[in-house]
């Protein structure tokens, strides 16, 4: 961990206790920064203890003692000492704790990463698949942009909804021209996407809004997966070109 606090040895009962009572006066600053330094090895010896309890776990132990002092000053804060707990024992579970939180949060967010590289490699094949040997490489370039445009569109939250509801979002502190813009375009891509073909339809709403991978697609519509593919293509195509009739959706060269 960045940084390493000097850690205090350890003090005589009347001045630990001081240092408790001096949290609630104009020298809390000063006793709350002892304490943490008072408690450091507490708290770091327990984050050791669990870097090697979850060894196999991809875990860097900066992190986890971070974690562990995290959950330390917060437990500084909120003892109280006239309940006869001792701190220590007050401290190890929200250390505990906080150290599990931040290990589940760490493992969901590699996997939400995981799962997003997934669809990105599914996407960016499915696109690539269709090029034109004939086209130019700037052409083909300008299709692959817009295919992963509108699906960074597709996914955003709340844009497949109904034309209501898109026309009413865009409201907020951002600038008001790119709010009204940014609500029609919503509004426009909704229509757009409800006309398309029911099957079209179907897939980019599983694959972008639902995040279900080509393969599962492909089992719950009894195709295989290398025909979604070239489905998810051909639907963006179709969208595409219905988008382009609309005029804030234009590519520049």
């Amino acid at each position: 961990m960045g940084g390493e606090v000097d850690e205090e040895p350890p003090l005589p009962a009347p001045e630990l206790s001081q240092l408790w009572d001096d949290l609630g006066t104009r020298s809390w600053a000063q006793a709350r920064e002892r304490l943490f330094s008072r408690y450091l090895s507490f708290a770091r010896d327990l984050a050791r203890r669990q870097f090697v309890k979850r060894s196999g776990a991809d875990l860097d132990r900066a992190d986890l003692e971070q974690l562990a002092c995290e959950a330390l000053l917060e437990a500084i804060d909120r003892y109280e000492p006239m309940r006869g707990v001792p701190f220590e024992a007050f401290a190890r579970g929200r250390i505990l704790g906080n150290i599990a939180d931040g290990v589940r949060r760490s493992s969901e967010l590699r996997e939400q990463l995981a799962w997003h590289r997934r669809m990105e490699r599914e996407r960016m094949a499915s696109l690539r698949a269709g090029a034109d040997e004939g086209r130019s490489p700037l052409d083909e370039l300008a299709d692959l942009a817009v295919g992963l445009a509108l699906g960074f569109m597709l996914e955003d939250a709340g844009l497949i909804v109904s034309e209501a509801s898109a026309s009413n979002a865009g409201s907020g502190s951002y600038n008001a021209w790119h709010s009204l813009a940014w609500s029609e375009t919503r509004a426009w891509l909704a229509r757009e996407l409800a006309g398309l073909a029911e099957r079209d339809r179907l897939i980019l709403q599983y694959h972008y809004v639902d995040g279900v991978a080509f393969e599962q697609i492909a089992r719950v519509l009894e195709l295989s997966k290398g025909r979604i593919s070239q489905l998810h293509r051909a639907a963006l195509t179709t969208l595409k070109k219905r988008m382009m009739t609309y005029a804030p959706f234009h590519i520049e060269r």
